[in-house]
């Protein structure tokens, strides 16, 4: 949106022109906070037909420009007598008729939750000779509070069967969230089987809603996205930072908390920015995304079992979380295993049934093109590689074993730890070891995936924690599930392994597999 003070137009425009953008959604915009009515400023413009018209003049056809659609009539004109109300309605698309003639491409709609109402308005658009494309405005429900606000403001029309699914969940803010994505996919498909010409989806800096209203609608695939970096990527910004510990590549929401007071982030080598503190676990109580509410405890008590007997029953979860028979895990805040370990799926199936239970891994690359569907990162013209990792917890009986194998490989780098802080490891306190590397045209060798022994130490408190903060908290205190699982965090051991030979490395090797 912009200014409607001609002066800094005149100034704004032409650098626009400049960054290349050349599409411009001209809209009069609302009243400044604590006023009732918009006011016209003296050298301003009164409406968005202003705008358009101005942008023509001066800069012809170089912008495409967008233009508010209202399906209900502009909230200004929305009124409670029937007759009035149809004339300002069709008072609104004639308006709109005169912006489209001033200059205007296509048409935005305002949010809406009657998929009938849209179709109506693109009718009657086109009888009065309104033959622009016109983009259903789509916001999806992310919480009832922002919800009545908006909708409140907006004087949007809702059904009633909408309002009685929310009133019965508005206490449970991510079943409202899922709620709103399941409403909002309905809605696109009936859009698109209707042929609109697009979704715009207003996504008010939240865009996890609408990525998975796109994901349910299948026009979507989050997978095939272009990443700048190799993590999974969640909403930051934090400017510069291209470098994180591997640890936290399934919890990258408790990685931003617990690094957010940084005053800055690594960019380039870990090294250079690794001394800021880690936030403590008591500060982030809320990263417990499995046991936070009685419907999240009851998701999870029925994918990791509503009773444990033993340590195999733990197994058989890690187990079928390997096989995609349940999509969560207290390590992960994200459902489903990472696309890219596919690749190996069945190696992890064997090692978490032989009692090594992984929690992150990657398998070992060697130059694959940057912009590779599954493995690619960092734009085009580049290749990609990383070093093969996985990470576990084991019983202090396999420890000893398994150590004596990894001591026999020379480019096998290791660290094991316990909740006591016990440390193996044949790694150096300081050393820093990339896990994950890019080269591209006109670039320095980018690193943005390491394993940080310090870090480790820090991780090992969070990922210990988690046996009984997320996953013991589904049962009674005295339970004997609550019981295996505290003997478990007591007892075993958190493992990274890496194995430096990215080329002819066989990690697995090392297990029997």
């Amino acid at each position: 949106m912009l200014s409607y003070m001609t002066p800094l137009l005149t100034l704004s425009l032409p650098q626009v022109r400049k960054a290349g953008l050349q599409n411009i959604l001209a809209l009069r915009g609302d009243p400044p906070k604590g006023q009732d009515e918009f006011t016209v400023i003296e050298g301003g413009f009164g409406s968005a037909l202003d705008l358009v018209r101005y942008i023509r003049k001066q800069h012809g056809d170089y912008f495409g420009i967008g233009v508010a659609g209202y399906p209900e009539a502009h909230p200004d004109h929305i009124v409670d007598d029937p007759e009035q109300m149809k004339k300002n309605y069709w008072d609104s698309l004639a308006y709109l008729k005169q912006k489209i003639d001033a200059g205007g491409d296509f048409i935005i709609t305002q949010l809406f939750y009657r998929v009938e109402r849209f179709l109506q308005f693109v009718e009657d658009c086109r009888s009065i000779g309104i033959t622009v494309p016109i983009l259903p405005g789509i916001m999806p429900i992310m919480t009832y509070g922002g919800f009545k606000r908006m909708t409140t403001f907006c004087k949007t029309d809702v059904p009633p069967a909408v309002t009685d699914a929310l009133e019965a969940i508005k206490d449970n803010d991510e079943a409202v969230k899922a709620y709103g994505v399941q409403l909002g996919a309905e809605m696109c498909r009936q859009l698109l089987d209707a042929g609109v010409p697009g979704l715009h989806m207003y996504t008010l800096n939240l865009e996890r809603s609408a990525v998975g209203i796109l994901e349910a609608v299948g026009v979507l695939d989050v997978n095939r996205v272009p990443r700048p970096l190799p993590w999974r990527q969640v909403p930051s910004t934090r400017p510069g930072e291209s470098v994180r510990p591997i640890f936290w590549s399934n919890r990258p929401k408790a990685y931003l908390h617990r690094t957010h007071d940084w005053d800055s982030f690594p960019s380039g080598r870990w090294g250079n920015s690794r001394s800021p503190a880690y936030g403590t676990l008591s500060d982030y109580q809320f990263m417990r995304r499995h046991s936070s509410s009685n419907k999240r405890k009851e998701a999870a008590r029925a994918a990791w079992g509503a009773k444990l007997a033993n340590t195999d029953d733990v197994i058989d979860v890690f187990v079928r979380y390997c096989k995609g028979e349940i999509t969560v895990l207290p390590w992960a805040e994200l459902e489903g295993l990472h696309s890219e370990t596919s690749l190996i799926k069945d190696r992890l199936l064997a090692l978490n049934a032989a009692g090594y239970l992984t929690i992150n891994s990657q398998p070992s690359l060697n130059g694959l093109p940057s912009t590779d569907p599954q493995f690619g990162w960092g734009g085009p013209g580049g290749y990609v590689y990383q070093k093969a990792y996985v990470e576990f917890f084991c019983a202090p009986e396999k420890l000893q074993p398994l150590i004596e194998k990894l001591d026999q490989l020379p480019s096998i780098t290791y660290i094991a730890v316990n909740a006591a802080g016990d440390v193996r490891s044949n790694m150096k306190q300081d050393t820093v070891n990339a896990v994950t590397w890019g080269v591209f045209p006109g670039r320095e060798i980018e690193q943005p995936t390491v394993v940080d022994p310090v870090s480790f130490m820090v991780w090992k408190d969070e990922a210990f924690d988690l046996w009984n903060s997320e996953w013991g908290s589904l049962y009674e205190e005295s339970s004997e599930s609550r019981k295996v699982l505290a003997d478990i965090a007591a007892t075993w051991w958190l493992v990274s392994v890496v194995d430096n030979d990215h080329v002819q490395g066989k990690l697995f090797e090392v297990f029997g597999l």
